[in-house]
């Protein structure tokens, strides 16, 4: 299994954050090899936004697509994911949000696995600077939008 944490300050406010995390639609702008983000089912009640929804990630002709459950726990800001569907095994995510003087202290924990063992080494291999890579452009998206 592969794990990791990635804890940085994204110079935006907490809630355009959290609204850019949760708009998977968009990833293909600016998320490194997201070729498209599509929501299948979106619920919200007063405190959780439940969003099922699929990521296709790789490149033209080399990609998967995996289906998620997103929850977006209000008052804990923090979201949680995990794999419903795809090459993944197992897939937990969490992001937690802190606003810490017009901008956002991001905590972003990750553990995977994928069914292919060869990717899964692959993958150990390169997925720190990977997910920093992701983190980077979440920076920059959030850096775009507050101009």
């Amino acid at each position: 299994m592969s794990s990791t944490s990635i804890k940085k300050i994204i110079p935006c406010k907490k809630q355009d954050l959290i609204n850019m995390v949760l708009d998977i639609e968009k990833y293909s702008e600016f998320v490194p090899w997201c070729i498209e983000g599509i929501v299948n089912e979106k619920n919200e009640s007063e405190d959780l936004i439940e969003i099922k929804g699929d990521l296709k990630v790789g490149k033209k002709f080399l990609n998967e697509t995996f289906t998620s459950l997103v929850l977006y726990y209000k008052e804990k800001d923090k979201i949680l994911v995990t794999n419903i569907d795809g090459p993944l095994k197992y897939l937990k995510n969490e992001w937690r949000f802190k606003e810490i003087n017009n901008s956002t202290q991001l905590e972003f924990e990750i553990n995977f696995e994928l069914k292919n063992n060869l990717l899964n080494i692959i993958v150990k291999k390169y997925f720190s600077s990977v997910l920093n890579k992701i983190v980077d452009a979440f920076e920059k998206r959030a850096a775009t939008l507050n101009k």
